[in-house]
């Protein structure tokens, strides 16, 4: 019996006739024990490269992921697919994560999900110490540098992850990510520049329609959001609207319950429980309008989110971009606009002096 390839997994268990882009490269040059670095747009299918690779080699894909609250949806995709998929991370009870030891221990399964501090838990790195581990993934690999736009402390720990796994091969990936933040992500990995090869598929996105609105004041920014919201309102898919500070984005809040439109709110003071709950609603089309900081939206996997909104300026160009690549995954026109007030501007430049003292 022939060996399974890349194309079979691809076709039977994915259901695509062909890759898009570099994806056949990347994948090719992971089955031949090579690193890579992936900068895709968001939507771009970044996920397949490494994914594929876990059905045709053998043993434990490892994939490091930031989000606790997206492993679920991301498994039950996949376990919907037939792959055998799980994750480990703190919602689980301790008998299911038992149980998902047990698994792990008798080779149940190819892909695993987990946060980076996982691994400070002696049980699991006891577990997954017996397991032979190809591939290491890491998924929103920006968050490994220090210069990056969502850097994530723990994630620092991701050379010292690969060494106690038996320095597997390696590939991360991002959306975006500058030069100075890929030379940092590569350092954090342990690895030298020219054992990593870096794929850039650009950062075009044809199908979304950037905007800019000039706005005076708060009250001349709700006409043109409720505006915004009110012409896409009527039809299917979501729609996420930032704010840089909470307490703009509860006042806005009240002003738009005032006005009839239903939405929900997602941000750093509410406790873990409502946030996950707001995250599922919203996933699930329950909660279409979100109104939210940008502790909202990392790896969020909906297809056909209509608007992305800026009421005020992003801290930068890259959570711009990164915020923006939510919209329009399903490849249908969708609209990002910024609302730009240049009030708020003293206030973005109070929290840019506060981040580079």
């Amino acid at each position: 019996m022939a060996p399974i390839t890349a194309h079979d997994v691809l076709k039977e268990t994915f259901g695509y006739q062909s890759f898009r882009g570099t994806q056949q490269v990347i994948i090719e040059r992971t089955l031949a024990g090579k690193h890579s670095l992936v900068l895709m747009p968001t939507g771009g299918g970044k996920s397949l490269c490494y994914q594929v690779p876990a059905l045709v080699q053998d043993g434990l894909t490892v994939v490091l992921s930031p989000l606790i609250a997206l492993m679920k949806d991301q498994v039950d995709a996949l376990n919907a697919r037939g792959i055998d998929a799980t994750f480990i991370n703190s919602s689980l009870t301790k008998e299911a994560r038992i149980a998902r030891y047990r698994a792990i221990e008798n080779s149940s399964y190819r892909l695993l999900y987990v946060t980076p501090e996982r691994f400070q838990k002696s049980e699991f790195r006891r577990v997954l110490g017996g397991r032979k581990v190809p591939l290491l993934a890491v998924d929103e690999a920006h968050c490994v540098s220090q210069w990056g736009h969502d850097f994530r402390p723990d994630y620092t720990r991701v050379g010292e992850i690969r060494e106690f796994l038996g320095y597997p091969t390696t590939l991360a990936l991002t959306a975006t990510a500058t030069h100075e933040v890929q030379q940092d992500i590569v350092h954090q990995l342990g690895l030298e520049e020219a054992d990593v090869q870096v794929f850039h598929e650009g950062i075009e996105r044809p199908n979304l329609a950037l905007l800019v609105e000039e706005v005076w004041g708060e009250d001349d920014k709700l006409q043109h959001l409720l505006r915004i919201l009110k012409k896409f309102q009527a039809g299917d898919g979501g729609h996420i609207v930032y704010f840089t500070l909470i307490k703009t984005l509860e006042r806005f809040s009240h002003l738009l319950e005032e006005e009839g439109i239903a939405h929900g709110c997602y941000h750093g003071n509410l406790r873990p429980v409502d946030r996950k709950r707001m995250q599922e609603r919203f996933l699930r089309g329950k909660e279409p309008i979100v109104l939210a900081t940008n502790a909202f939206g990392m790896g969020i996997d909906k297809a056909n989110i209509r608007t992305v909104t800026h009421a005020e300026v992003p801290g930068s160009l890259e959570s711009y971009y990164q915020e923006i690549g939510r919209a329009g995954r399903d490849g249908f026109p969708s609209q990002c606009t910024l609302l730009y007030d240049q009030n708020d501007l003293p206030m973005l430049m109070e929290f840019i002096r506060w981040a580079n003292p």
